[in-house]
C-alpha cells in the first residue's frame, strides 16, 4: 500500500513540479498584465482534476477486477479506440518522463551551478538510473523510489508553510533597497 504512492502518483506529482513555472512563462510570454489569469487558471486545471478523479472512481466501480485504459477501452468501445488509448498512454509515458527530467535537471543546475552546463548528462543519467529501478518490477522500483518521493511531497508542503513568510522577508528585504530598475 505505501509504495503505491511511489508507483502510481509520479505523473501527478512531477507535473506538480514543473506546472506552475511552465504556466506563469507562457503568461508572462505574453504580457506581465497575462498574470492575473493565474488564480483563474490554477482553478480551471483544479476542476480538471476533481472532474479526473470522478472519472477514475466510476471507471474502477464499473471494472473492480482493474485493467487500464486499453482493457476498459476495448471491453466498452472495441479494438480501435482501445490501440488508440494504448498508444495516447505511451506517448504520454514518454512525455512525461521527458519533460519531467528536462524540469529537474534545469532546478538541479539552478542549485548545484556546476550542473547547469551538463543538463542533458544529468537527464542521461537520471533516465538510466531510473530505467535501471524499473528493470526490478513495479514493486520493488517503488520502493527504491519510496524515500524520493516523500522528500519531494515534504519539500513542496515546507514551500506552501513556508511560502508567504519568505515572500514577505524578500518584500522586505526589496523594499529596503530602494527601487528596482529592470535592463532591457
Amino acid at each position: 500500500m505505501r509504495g503505491g504512492l511511489a508507483a502510481l502518483s509520479l505523473d501527478a506529482l512531477s507535473s506538480v513540479a514543473y506546472g506552475p513555472q511552465a504556466m506563469v512563462l507562457v503568461l508572462v510570454a505574453a504580457g506581465t498584465g497575462a498574470l492575473r489569469f493565474t488564480v483563474p487558471l490554477t482553478l480551471v486545471i483544479t476542476g480538471m482534476l476533481a472532474l479526473l478523479v470522478i472519472s477514475y472512481t466510476q471507471v474502477i466501480a464499473a471494472h473492480p477486477e482493474g485493467g487500464g485504459a486499453y482493457a476498459v477501452a476495448k471491453l466498452n468501445l472495441g479494438r480501435i479506440p482501445a490501440l488508440l488509448a494504448a498508444a495516447s498512454l505511451f506517448v504520454d509515458y514518454v512525455l512525461t518522463v521527458a519533460v519531467s527530467f528536462a524540469a529537474g535537471a534545469a532546478s538541479l543546475g539552478s542549485v548545484f551551478p556546476v550542473f547547469a552546463h551538463h543538463l542533458l548528462l544529468v537527464c542521461l543519467v537520471g533516465l538510466a538510473l531510473l530505467t535501471a529501478i524499473n528493470m526490478f518490477g513495479i514493486a520493488e522500483s517503488a520502493k527504491a523510489l519510496m524515500l524520493p518521493t516523500l522528500v519531494f511531497i515534504v519539500s513542496i508542503l515546507a514551500v506552501i508553510v513556508g511560502g508567504p513568510f519568505h515572500s514577505r522577508a524578500v518584500a522586505t528585504i526589496g523594499s529596503n533597497l530602494g527601487p528596482i530598475r529592470l535592463k532591457r
